[in-house]
């Protein structure tokens, strides 16, 4: 019912070509990320992808992503594909690809994928047999269709909100390029280590008890928009040597790649007794507020120069670079007027509070998919009858 094929390999003198290849960066889950492109003259049609293939990542250290895949488009067609990924092609007229692309995207197929591969070394690999007897809710195709179009409309609904979020991440860093120029403008020019404190010491923690609870963050604890959840409470005897410390009103700066680059961090609130303390992996900004409001600095340390030149002073191995306390304490900003510093707040928190609004509808779209596709895929029609997924 399915062809199973390995991507490709190509050497150096390959790339620089005019025929793009899919590697494992470009496969998010249902969807083909075209950024980011390898481009190589390859020396035969092995690996070409045509519409309506499903690509699917095949090797990688971490197992969660060992069965991401996705459907290619029109956009993708004559494409090729490397060798940590693997293709599957369909015979249309007993399975629909889309419809076999919406099964991959179920819980059900994860759980019984992840029970099957194995590791060498630290790496995951997908074969064959891995998959080829799972099964799949099989209706008929009428009922398939059925199902492919109704998903769709949802689908549909996810890519234009995820373009909104898009088009306000692109509106807000072009605010903040605006409102944040300093040509002709009477601004001061300061280093951040003249209007904030950078990593704090644990002072403030001290003040409280071993029985007290205070919460713990993590870089998982940053939300999509910067806003801290599920937070642990955790007596302050387990605070120990090397841990961050920050308080309400704190900026967390990512020091390490690559969620510095992508501007990873949040503004510091409501926080048990209003302080708290973290893994080493953020920087924290605390304003000096007689002179620089801390969401004014939040939004600095957004801006993507910001990150762009950070990057550059970055130190340590390329899995594990870091910007540094130094970088920080000496990178220069302009200043203006507290009266200013409010003005520019209020603009560009309105438009991160849309932003939160397209986040908030982005979470309840996913919801709505995953439902109607567990759905779909568990309805009696679809129980009925099932086959294995590769003969």
């Amino acid at each position: 019912m399915i062809q199973f094929d390995r991507g490709i390999s190509w050497s150096r003198k390959d790339e620089g070509g005019a025929v793009a290849v899919l590697r494992i960066p470009n496969i998010e889950e249902g969807h083909i990320n075209l950024n980011d492109l390898k481009y190589i003259d390859p020396k035969n049609e092995n690996g070409e992808l045509d519409k309506n293939d499903i690509v699917m990542v095949a090797s990688n250290g971490n197992p969660d992503l060992v069965g991401r895949s996705a459907l290619v488009t029109e956009k993708e067609k004559g494409m090729r594909f490397a060798s940590f990924l693997v293709r599957l092609r369909l015979d249309d007229t007993k399975l629909l690809s889309h419809y076999a692309h919406l099964f991959l995207l179920t819980p059900i197929f994860k759980r019984e994928l992840r029970r099957k591969i194995a590791t060498t070394s630290g790496i995951y690999n997908l074969r064959k047999e891995h998959v080829e007897k799972i099964k799949i809710p099989l209706p008929p195709l009428k009922i398939q269709k059925q199902i492919v179009e109704r998903l769709d409309k949802i689908a549909e609904a996810q890519k234009l909100n995820d373009e909104l979020i898009q088009k306000t991440d692109e509106l807000f860093q072009s605010l903040l390029y605006k409102e944040l120029n300093p040509a002709g403008k009477n601004w001061e020019v300061k280093k951040l280590k003249e209007v904030c404190e950078i990593n704090p010491s644990k002072a403030g923690i001290n003040k409280l008890s071993e029985n007290t609870g205070v919460s713990f963050l993590a870089m998982a604890n940053v939300s999509e928009s910067a806003e801290i959840i599920n937070r642990q409470d955790k007596k302050i005897n387990e605070v120990k040597n090397g841990f961050t410390f920050f308080e309400d009103g704190d900026v967390l700066v990512a020091k390490i790649t690559p969620c510095f680059e992508n501007g990873k961090g949040a503004l510091v609130e409501n926080m048990k007794n209003g302080i708290g303390f973290g893994s080493t992996e953020f920087h924290v900004l605390r304003s000096n507020y007689k002179i620089l409001l801390n969401r004014f600095l939040y939004y600095l340390v957004s801006d993507k120069k910001f990150r762009k030149i950070g990057a550059k002073f970055m130190t340590g191995s390329a899995g594990q670079r870091r910007v540094t306390r130094q970088y920080l304490e000496n990178h220069k900003i302009s200043l203006p007027p507290l009266k200013t510093q409010k003005q520019i707040v209020t603009k560009l928190s309105a438009v991160q509070d849309y932003k939160k609004q397209l986040l908030g509808q982005k979470s309840k779209l996913k919801e709505l998919f995953d439902s109607a596709l567990a759905e779909s895929m568990t309805s009696e029609k679809s129980r009925k009858m099932s086959e294995i997924l590769i003969k």
